[in-house]
């Protein structure tokens, strides 16, 4: 669990940010058309990205051990100003979320526009790759790293995807993403303090 739990809170913090993607699952959820494909495709890229993260960044930590410090020092910054990211628009506040978009796409269609907003996105690269992969080398069970990080990504995607029905009258709200802002940018600072005085 010590290892578990804070690949879960990591990875449930940085798919918690407002994106195309989360944006295009909540709408597929509103609309009911594809929810599980679209929840299993979102969940499958990220633990393909994850375990490569974790798996990658171990190789390199051991060929390099100067890296896992370097990426350490890289990976508080980047969750420092992703939290500072965080705190500025739950400041200013968000924008509400729409459900409009095309109706009636293919499952295919619906598939490739998913994978190109997910794949295609930088972000997706530097939150799993990057820093999930070097959070996980400070754990001493990076499997049990991992799985929590992967078992959030999935909880996540598919209680979006099914619940989009009851959230669409909370998350209408400006408010409501002002408070989940503040939230991630309070767990990101957490996060890179923690890396900082270890």
């Amino acid at each position: 669990m010590s290892s578990f739990l804070p690949g879960f809170l990591l990875s449930l913090t940085l798919i918690l940010a407002i994106g195309a993607q989360n944006a295009f699952v909540l709408r597929q959820g509103l609309r009911r058309e594809h929810v599980f494909w679209v929840c299993a495709t979102c969940t499958l890229c990220d633990a393909v990205l994850i375990a490569a993260g974790v798996a990658g960044f171990g190789a390199l930590a051991d060929a390099a051990p100067w890296f896992e410090t370097a990426m350490r020092y890289g990976g508080a910054a980047f969750l420092l100003v992703y939290g500072t990211q965080a705190a500025l628009s739950a400041w200013r506040g968000g924008e509400a979320l729409e459900a409009e978009g095309a109706v009636g796409q293919s499952l295919r269609s619906t598939l490739v526009t998913l994978l190109a907003i997910t794949l295609l996105n930088p972000h997706v690269y530097l939150d799993t790759l990057v820093l999930v992969g070097s959070v996980s080398a400070q754990y001493p069970d990076k499997v049990a790293f991992a799985a929590g990080a992967i078992l959030a990504s999935a909880i996540f995607f598919f209680i979006l995807g099914y619940g989009a029905r009851l959230l669409q009258p909370v998350f209408a709200r400006p408010v409501s993403w002002r408070i989940l802002d503040a939230l991630i940018a309070v767990t990101m600072w957490s996060i890179a303090l923690a890396l900082l005085f270890q």
